[in-house]
């Protein structure tokens, strides 16, 4: 067997080193544009829940969901480590349309069309090292 084969990167927590058990093979490509954003985070379309604990947030604030949609109150899902318990990304409902066409009324993306969770991993919060 030659060297040439391609590791896989193994992400770990930044504060206690914890195995996150995150799939490259999950990972979305970086030039994805997602509602929520992307900037400054890795974003998996599947993850291993034994992991990680999750808290859900629900604030009430204005937040712009996409440029000509906003919305006062956001829900969304704290993704913490089950290590530490330290804040390492969220869960949005961005991902991918599970059906096709524009949503009832015409409404606003996210908010009527069902889609696939994303988890938005923060880059500050794991550690990338390569498994050989």
């Amino acid at each position: 067997m030659t060297s040439s084969s391609s590791s896989s990167p193994v992400y770990t927590c930044t504060e206690c080193g914890a195995n996150l058990n995150l799939n490259a093979a999950y990972l979305y490509p970086p030039d994805v544009y997602f509602e929520a954003g992307n900037k400054k985070t890795l974003s998996f379309s599947g993850i291993d829940t034994t992991k990680f604990r999750f808290e859900k947030e629900d604030k009430i604030m204005p937040f712009w969901e996409t440029r000509n949609y906003w919305g006062i109150q956001r829900t969304r899902t704290k993704i913490k480590c089950n290590g530490c318990g330290r804040l390492v990304g969220h869960v949005y409902d961005d991902g991918p349309p599970m059906m096709v066409g524009n949503g009832q009324y015409g409404f606003g993306p996210s908010q009527v069309i069902p889609r696939a969770a994303r988890y938005r991993f923060k880059i500050k919060a794991l550690r990338v090292s390569s498994q050989t």
